[in-house]
This record gives C-alpha cells, sequence and structure tokens, in this order.
C-alpha cells in the first residue's frame, strides 16, 4: 500500500459479488432484484432499446409495501426516523407509526380523486411527513413530483404546471436558521390561476398558522383524522414512474427526470447496502434536503426499504453554530454519517476543537456526496471526524443515475482508499475514461466520463421529452451515457471525478478544472473554502478570480496569504492556472442544499446581473461578497478595476 492510501474493510469480502457482475450483468441484477418483495415476478429481466431501458418487464412490486409493509414483523416497533427540529425538539416515528400515516393518507389522497398514474407535487419542510407523502403516493401509483420547499412561487409553479399534478401537498411552515419560513402563501401565489389543481392537502404545524383558506385547500389532519380501514399497497408494473425530479438550476422549461420503481428501488437498496454496510443496530444520518435526489434515494428510500433508524434534521447545519452535527451525532449515537464536502469545508472553518469537544466515538462509517472531495478536507474529515478508524465512503453519481455509481464498497469488500478518489465502479458497471472522439484514454490522462452499459437505477427519460433526453445525454458518444462529468483514471483503476466539463476553465488554450483548481488552494494550510470562475481576458480569452474563505485564525497579511495560495496551486496544479485575482470574502454564496453557487461569484466578478436567487441560503453572502470586491479594490494602486502586480499574482 502507497503512502497517503488507507485499507478499509469490515470483514465482508464476497468477491463472488464482482465475478458475477462482470461474467453478467444482467443476471447480475436478477439476483438482486429478488431480495425484494414482488407481487408478481418478471419475464424479462432487461429490455434495452437504446437508449431506453425498462428492468424487470413484466414484474409487479410497489415502494411502499417494501418500505413499510415488510417491516410490520420484528421491526414494526423500531424507530425508522428520529426526527430532530433546529429548535431542539424531537420526535420519535417506528415502522408501525409510518406504516399507519402513510395509509391514512393514501386513502386520504385516494378520496380527493387520485388515482394510478396521476401526479401530486409535494412542498414540504425536512419533516417525518414528507417521506410519508410520498410513500402515500407510492401506495396507490401517483407520481410524485418533490420540489425543495427553498424554491420560490415562480419556480414550484413551474414544476406544478409541468407535471401536471391535480394535488399540491404542503405545510404552513418551516423552520431555518430561528425563524419560520411560510410556505402556503408560496404555494398559494404559484397554484393561482393553475385550474389543473383541484386539491391543496395543508399540514398545520406547531401553531405557525395558514394566513388563508381557500376553497381547494384540504387539512391534513382532518383529512387523515379517524380510522379509514387499511389502504392497500397497488400491484404497479416495475417501470410505473415513481416520481419526477426537476434538476436543480433549470432555465426555461424545467427538466423533469423520471425513474421508475422496480429498477430504481433494486439499485438503491443494493448500493445502500454495500457502500455503508447496514446493519440493524445503526443509527444513519444523512444531512441531504429531500427535495434535492440523495434525499429521494438514500432518505427516504434506501434506508426504509433496509430497516434501518436514521436521524432526520430539519433546519441549517451550522445553526445556532457550526456544532451542529456533531451535537446531533452525539445525542443519538450516529453510526454511519453522510454529508458533502461543502458541509464538511464549512466545518473546517472553525477549527479541529469543536467536532473533538463531541462524543463522535459511535462513528463507523463516513460518507460524502453532490460533489468531488478535496483531498485535504478528505483528510480532515477520516482524521478529526473519524478518528482514523472510519471509512470514508466517497460516492459519485447524479440526479438522472438513481443511486451510487462510482464508490467505495466497505460492506463488499476490502479496499485502498485514496484521499480524493471514488475508487471503481459498483458492480455490473462499464465506467471508461475517454477523449473528444470517443476513444478511451489511458491513466493519468484527463478526458469525458462515459457509461457503456444499462443500469437498473438509471432515468426512465425525461417527463414529456424523449427528444430531449437522446440529445442531453446520448447523443455525444453513440451508445454511451455521457454525464458530463470530467474525470481521470488512474493505474490502479480508481476514477477521480474533476468536476463539470462545463466547468471548465481554458486559459491560453489549456483547459483547466475547476474541480482541480479549488482543491489546490484549499490544500493551503489557511484556507477553509474556495471557489473559481473564470472572466472573459483579452490576453487569454479567460482569466481566474478566485474566491477564497479563510480559517479562524488565519496567520499573515493578504498579499503573503495570496502568495502562499498561488504558490499552492502552482505546485498543484501548474502556473497557467494562477488566479490573476484572490478575493478574500467571509462567506460563499451557497444553495440550501449547500452547493456553492459559482454563477453568482462570475457575475459579481464581471459586474454584471446575479438573476435569480431563490435557492439562495442566505442573501447577506452576496452582499459580503460585494463589499470584499468593493473594498480590496479600494485599497489597491490603480483603485477600482485596477491591477497590481506581486511576483506574478494580480488582484484587485
Amino acid at each position: 500500500m502507497r503512502q497517503d492510501e488507507f485499507l478499509i474493510g469490515l470483514g465482508n469480502d464476497d468477491p463472488g459479488v464482482r465475478r458475477s457482475a462482470d461474467a453478467d450483468f444482467v443476471s447480475f441484477w436478477d439476483g438482486e432484484a429478488r431480495k425484494l418483495h414482488w407481487f408478481e415476478g418478471w419475464g424479462k429481466t432487461l429490455e434495452w432499446d437504446p437508449p431506453f431501458a425498462r428492468w424487470f418487464v413484466g414484474g409487479k412490486i410497489n415502494a411502499s409495501y417494501n418500505a413499510l409493509d415488510v417491516h410490520q414483523g420484528r421491526r414494526a416497533s423500531k424507530p425508522a426516523i428520529l426526527w430532530e427540529g433546529e429548535d431542539g425538539s424531537s420526535r420519535v416515528l417506528t415502522y408501525r407509526d409510518m406504516w399507519r400515516g402513510v395509509q391514512g393518507l393514501a386513502s386520504a389522497l385516494s378520496s380527493l380523486g387520485l388515482r394510478r398514474g396521476d401526479r401530486a407535487t409535494i412542498y414540504l419542510p425536512m419533516i417525518p411527513e414528507l417521506p410519508m407523502a410520498m410513500l402515500a403516493c407510492a401506495r396507490i401509483g401517483v407520481t410524485h413530483a418533490v420540489v425543495f420547499s427553498g424554491f420560490s412561487a415562480q419556480s414550484l409553479r413551474d414544476r406544478i404546471a409541468d407535471s401536471g399534478s391535480g394535488v399540491v401537498i404542503t405545510a404552513d411552515g418551516g423552520h431555518r436558521r430561528g425563524s419560520v419560513v411560510g410556505l402556503k402563501g408560496v404555494v398559494d401565489e404559484a397554484v393561482r390561476g393553475l385550474d389543473s389543481v383541484g386539491s391543496v392537502v395543508v399540514l398545520e404545524r406547531d401553531g405557525i398558522g395558514v394566513p388563508s383558506w381557500g376553497p381547494r385547500d384540504r387539512p391534513w389532519g382532518e383529512l387523515v383524522a379517524g380510522d379509514a380501514g387499511p389502504c392497500p399497497a397497488a400491484p404497479l408494473d416495475s417501470a410505473h414512474p415513481l416520481y419526477i425530479l426537476y434538476t436543480s438550476g433549470t432555465t426555461g422549461r424545467p427538466k423533469g427526470v423520471l425513474h421508475g420503481t422496480g429498477g430504481y428501488l433494486t439499485h438503491v437498496n443494493s448500493t445502500f447496502r454495500w457502500a455503508f454496510d447496514i446493519r440493524d443496530s445503526d443509527v444513519y444520518f444523512c444531512t441531504a434536503d429531500i427535495g434535492w435526489v440523495t434525499g429521494h434515494s438514500y432518505v427516504a428510500y434506501a434506508p426504509l426499504l433496509c430497516g434501518a433508524t436514521q436521524v432526520m434534521y430539519e433546519g441549517a447545519p451550522d445553526f445556532p453554530d457550526a456544532s451542529r452535527m456533531w451535537g446531533i451525532i452525539q445525542k443519538y449515537g450516529v453510526t454511519i454519517f453522510y454529508t458533502t464536502p461543502t458541509a464538511l469545508r464549512m466545518s473546517m472553518r472553525s477549527g479541529d476543537g469543536i467536532p473533538r469537544s463531541f462524543d463522535l466515538s459511535t462513528l463507523r462509517l463516513l460518507g460524502t456526496v453532490g460533489e468531488p472531495i478535496n483531498p485535504e478536507v478528505w483528510r480532515w474529515y477520516h482524521g478529526v471526524v473519524g478518528g482514523g478508524r472510519c471509512p470514508v465512503v466517497d460516492t459519485w453519481w447524479q440526479t438522472e443515475t438513481g443511486g451510487m455509481l462510482i464508490s467505495p464498497l466497505p460492506g463488499i469488500e476490502t479496499v485502498a482508499l485514496k484521499p480524493g478518489s471514488g475508487t471503481r465502479p459498483i458492480p455490473g458497471l462499464d465506467v471508461a475514461v475517454v477523449d473528444e472522439s470517443g476513444e478511451e484514454v489511458g491513466p493519468g490522462i484527463r478526458g469525458h466520463l462515459v457509461v457503456r452499459n444499462p443500469w437498473p437505477g438509471m432515468l426512465l427519460g425525461l417527463w414529456g421529452d424523449d427528444e430531449k433526453y437522446r440529445e442531453a445525454y446520448w447523443s455525444r458518444y453513440e451508445g454511451c451515457y455521457y454525464p458530463g462529468d470530467y474525470a481521470m483514471r488512474d493505474r490502479d483503476g480508481y476514477f477521480w471525478l474533476l468536476g463539470r466539463a462545463d466547468d471548465v476553465l481554458k486559459v491560453a488554450g489549456h483547459r483547466i478544472g475547476t474541480a482541480e483548481l479549488e482543491s489546490s488552494i484549499v490544500s493551503h494550510g489557511d484556507v477553509a473554502e474556495s471557489a473559481v470562475c473564470g472572466v472573459p481576458d483579452d490576453v487569454r480569452g479567460e482569466a481566474i478570480v478566485a474566491f477564497v474563505v479563510l480559517r479562524e485564525g488565519a496567520r499573515g497579511d493578504r498579499d503573503s496569504l495570496r502568495e502562499g495560495i498561488a504558490g499552492a496551486v502552482r505546485g498543484g496544479v501548474g502556473p497557467i492556472a494562477v488566479p490573476k485575482r484572490i478575493h478574500f470574502v467571509p462567506a460563499l454564496p451557497k444553495t440550501r442544499s449547500g452547493k456553492i453557487m459559482r454563477r453568482l461569484l462570475k457575475a459579481m466578478a464581471e459586474g454584471g446581473r446575479i438573476g435569480d436567487t431563490s435557492t439562495l441560503e442566505d442573501g447577506a453572502a452576496v452582499d459580503q461578497v460585494r463589499s470584499a470586491l468593493g473594498g480590496e479594490r479600494g485599497q489597491v494602486g490603480r483603485g477600482v478595476g485596477g491591477e497590481c502586480r506581486s511576483r506574478g499574482v494580480l488582484y484587485d
């Protein structure tokens, strides 16, 4: 084992998994599907008419039944969800509680006229009623479309209209950063004039209050009051649409990713077990909001399919301070923690002392999702949070893929981890790195990631737009799914994700990945977070602008820090990648899911309009960046827009 590699394994090595997958991936997934409950078997495992795949053709299954009914024996009284509110309030819902609640709501939705194949939009905060609503829809064959509760009324309206939803499920409000965020008012504005919406189901919470009741509004409590009797789970075709999820950052007509039932459930059930080695005694905590795909696959569905106990948190991860996540882990004895590199960088900024002041000894597995993880952040996560004993499961996948595609799998194999690498593809997947012409490249060469065979969790298509589905994902490389990510494979066959291919800067003819560049900046010991963007440059085509958040206690003046950061970039990427401007900012603008809004930084760097900010977590971050930009420009020789040179580093 080389230096800076970490051998992980939990004594569960099963080489037969990869052997059987490599020998016949179709038969392999057939066997994995049989670990779920099916009302009827299938006649054909895979029907592949590129680019459309249908798995377990003819099989009948139900997601709600597999998540809840199958556990009504020995797991009925087991906690399914340990809910933590931002204000410290808590609730415990067992598998029996969830089962009863889902049946009651499913009966109520049927009474409102929803039938198999109809759509319902769900606009709820991170409370147990959110997965309950999803499973209630799934129980009666209604396709759900969850909309992140931070979206604006217009964004919500676009998604309701595009999906043709007949019912909207919402709440009076949610809690965020010590305030109540009103949701019902947003829904009222969104559905105004939308005749397709017949009913709005409203959950009343904690005395928040509903601003007004309209003729379409139906109180959740009244709808499910009393005992309506059992609501049997409907046997559905394997390819029955389970959900539509609209990709973030959509402009114009929303792009709805459509996922089926049988294949999707098979994929998330298997990958959850493989990646996290889930055990009956585990307490799992994923920080993802269910409004995004991680929350669908690895909060609402996979943990319940596997009968796990999970923590669900409503609120900001750093409110009231940076200790919040670690306090939750200590309180509930969390054993598996799955979060984003962005959240980890936020914690790093506050120093090692905060996580080390909590008892994190119950942790046995750590995971990351959402973006490539910088090696420095990986080592901090492994050493400070995991105490050097916990495997770090660095997962790569997308809304469109349904579940993990590249990840260490400590539940089935021992593997040497390399900080920053997602290791190898999951069993049964043929993944490659290719050049612009589609030819596979050798080790150490950057290229485009492609998937060369179908897999069960893949999207059925885009809602109402088969042609766009072909064009967006299958047109660039014949017969290959193109996710739009830039990657490299090393000599050990490990994959290194280098960010979105459209997040590549072209400086003086050189293509530089933003993820690689940001990673080199964060390797500087005084840097907590960074984001880069490109701005037009008359000489080089694009010039690199870096926004840097320093760790608490960072030492040195601004010029020396800039020099140190430039040196880190020279050593990590090369002289061509040294930023033209380096700005120090108190915080980076992020979405509520924790992703940096680089579009806003680019607009501010260019002095243009920043556009829509409906998903922005904290508007103050934009003002802070603007203030920092103005302040730095005013402190240098040529005034606003001027540039000074300090041993090769240009800055405003």
